[in-house]
């Protein structure tokens, strides 16, 4: 299995558990104080973007753009609120296609730039492997999150 392949599967996998959920909750119901189901997806949408941009510019051999460099919380409401006009159904959409570009992005990518550190969307140093080593879990734990409130629902 290539690094690419290794990358791609973590990347399924946590898009997979979060979707496993996302027909089960009420899309009106806040996951979070100020988040409801499709503000998450958004959120989690726009992470896709910056880790799009990301790939695109290692691969031209462009310095990454910092979109997060005033923070993750600012990057998070930025994501958030750029979406608002936009249904719960057109955000899923865009929710599915950016992962699917993600996905096919990586899959073109040298597997030698997989590792290279580059600066990250956030600022600071770091590889692709990193930032889905952190992504994947992250996405986790939003499905957790949610898992537990349909749980709790029963």
């Amino acid at each position: 299995m290539t690094l690419n392949d290794t990358l791609i599967e973590r990347l399924e996998t946590s898009r997979a558990k979060m979707i496993a959920n996302l027909d089960e909750i009420d899309k009106n119901r806040k996951i979070y104080p100020l988040w409801t189901i499709r503000e998450i997806i958004a959120h989690l949408s726009g992470w896709d973007d910056a880790v799009i941009a990301f790939v695109r510019a290692v691969v031209a051999g462009d310095a990454p753009a910092t979109p997060a460099m005033r923070g993750m919380d600012v990057y998070n409401a930025e994501t958030v609120a750029t979406r608002e006009g936009l249904s719960y159904d057109q955000i899923y959409r865009e929710y599915i296609q950016t992962r699917n570009t993600l996905v096919e992005l990586i899959r073109a990518m040298p597997e030698a730039k997989i590792t290279e550190k580059f600066i990250l969307p956030w600022g600071g140093e770091g590889s692709l492997m990193d930032i889905v080593n952190i992504f994947g879990p992250h996405e986790e734990e939003h499905a957790e999150d949610i898992r537990k409130l349909i749980e709790e629902a029963k």
